[in-house]
């Protein structure tokens, strides 16, 4: 482990120890206050183009199963955390989290304090960053702060999203094409488990493309990034929905879902990314949510055929739309969960009871 900085925006350098692959990055420093999940959180493409710092104290700790990824690859442009566990024990383990950065190629930095960054984080919003573990000079770092690029300026979903269809459980009793807009490995396990056949199709397939597929109903996955930069995806949900197909909108499926209709979004101040965020129903039952997204439905801007379903607790963003007639609703949590808990995961089977 060599010296490392964390350099923020507005000047702020923090220093600690370097770990995983040797580089210097930037993207956009954001904060998870979940306590467990460290892999599926990395694998997760709805982190792409952003710098996550783990705000529990020990990360590493039982190592890396990669049955937990929720892709092919780590997906953060870089890794925050304040202590890294140098000898994990799990019987699952494949590698350590060191080496699993390493073979994909992303730095970390470990040693800094992070309650103190989550904490400017939540004051001042989530801003743009560098971390540097190769050496690099902090006067270079410093000139590098003032012109970072922000990741959310592009079209993420573009750079996750799969290059040609991929078909899951052939032969199964209903068929469920899936947008891939980054979505995590377990909402298409979770659609397997309750016997549906998947397509997985790419984000830029238009409706004819899919509709070539036959399929029964559609979901509209996770992914990175501001929503409107997607406007293909927008464009084949309003057919969809002109079509009246079945839809489920999950994560960045909900604010599609939101911008098909005519409503719009907008950034939150430093997002929600953890598996403890408790949100409401609108018949008063509570439940516990594993949610990442750094953006979020304006309710107010929503049309009168479609309804809010779920509140988040904590500050009354909307969770969940539903449409009033069309078989149509989303959630802007992970009923998945992978990490979290499994409260919601019920919505898969309403969803698959709403296909014919």
């Amino acid at each position: 482990m060599n010296n490392a900085y964390l350099i923020l925006e507005d000047g702020s350098v923090y220093e600690g120890q370097g770990f995983g692959h040797k580089t210097t990055i930037s993207g956009e420093v954001v904060f998870n206050t979940g306590m467990v999940g460290y892999t599926e959180s990395l694998t997760d493409p709805s982190y792409r183009g952003q710098i996550l710092c783990q705000t529990y104290p020990l990360i590493g700790n039982y190592g890396v199963n990669k049955e937990d990824a929720e892709s092919d690859r780590i997906q953060v442009s870089g890794y925050i955390i304040s202590e890294l566990c140098k000898n994990p024990n799990h019987f699952t383990m494949g590698q350590a989290l060191n080496e699993f950065l390493i073979g994909n190629n992303t730095p970390g930095i470990s040693g800094i304090d992070t309650r103190e960054l989550t904490k400017k984080l939540r004051i001042k919003g989530v801003m743009l960053g560098a971390i540097s573990n190769d050496g690099t000079k902090i006067s270079e770092l410093e000139k590098m702060a003032k012109n970072i690029p922000d990741p959310n300026e592009t079209d993420l979903v573009k750079k996750v999203t799969i290059k040609k269809p991929i078909f899951y459980g052939s032969g199964r009793s209903k068929t469920i094409a899936v947008i891939d807009c980054g979505v995590k490995m377990n909402i298409i396990r979770s659609l397997i488990e309750r016997n549906a056949n998947v397509i997985r199709v790419p984000a830029n397939y238009d409706f004819d493309k899919i509709m070539c597929y036959k399929p029964e109903g559609v979901l509209i996955s996770n992914g990175p990034g501001d929503p409107k930069k997607a406007e293909y995806v927008i464009e084949t949900t309003k057919k969809l929905v002109e079509y009246k197909m079945p839809v489920f909108g999950i994560c960045l499926g909900i604010q599609i879902l939101a911008l098909a209709f005519g409503g719009n979004t907008y950034k939150l101040k430093f997002g929600h990314r953890a598996q403890n965020h408790p949100v409401m129903h609108k018949n008063g039952k509570c439940f516990i949510t594993s949610q990442n997204h750094g953006y979020s439905v304006d309710a107010n801007s929503l049309p009168k055929d479609l309804e809010v379903t779920f509140l988040n607790i904590n500050d009354k963003t909307v969770e969940g739309i539903e449409h009033k007639t069309l078989p149509i609703f989303g959630v802007q949590f992970h009923p998945e969960h992978s990490p979290g808990p499994t409260d919601t995961s019920f919505l898969f089977d309403r969803f698959l009871g709403m296909v014919k």
